[in-house]
């Protein structure tokens, strides 16, 4: 199995900055992918952005795009989230994914989705 943690989560006012970590945790593990998604009561998870493991690409839902970046610490299988210009509306639980493949040996391995349990962002007006 791998463990997600996100942490760093809080309450900003509106303009304001914060970032988010997620660190990854397990045994024979490897991460291909790692996303951000975003969670507010009886609305459906949204997609906030992802970053490839292997080139760093990134990509962003248009919501956030140009204010959060989201940047990698491969040694550490930890991913950040920056979030700047924040807005009310970017209150919602932040949760980080992650596409992994685990091989306990060298003839066993399998695809394996992890999510952490979430971090509560709170933007004040």
């Amino acid at each position: 199995q791998v463990q997600l943690v996100e942490s760093g989560g809080g309450l900003v006012p509106a303009g304001g900055s914060l970032r988010l970590s997620c660190a990854a945790s397990g045994r024979a593990f490897s991460v291909s992918a790692m996303d951000w998604f975003r969670q507010v009561p009886g609305k459906e998870r949204e997609f906030v952005g992802k970053i490839n493991w292997s080139d760093g690409n990134t990509d962003y839902a248009d919501s956030v795009k140009g204010r959060f970046t989201i940047s990698r610490a491969n040694a550490k299988n930890t991913i950040y989230l920056l979030m700047n210009s924040l807005k009310p509306e970017d209150t919602a639980v932040y949760l980080c994914a992650a596409h992994t493949k685990i091989c306990p040996t060298v003839e066993s391995c399998w695809s394996y989705d992890a999510w952490g349990q979430g971090t509560q962002v709170t933007v004040s007006s």
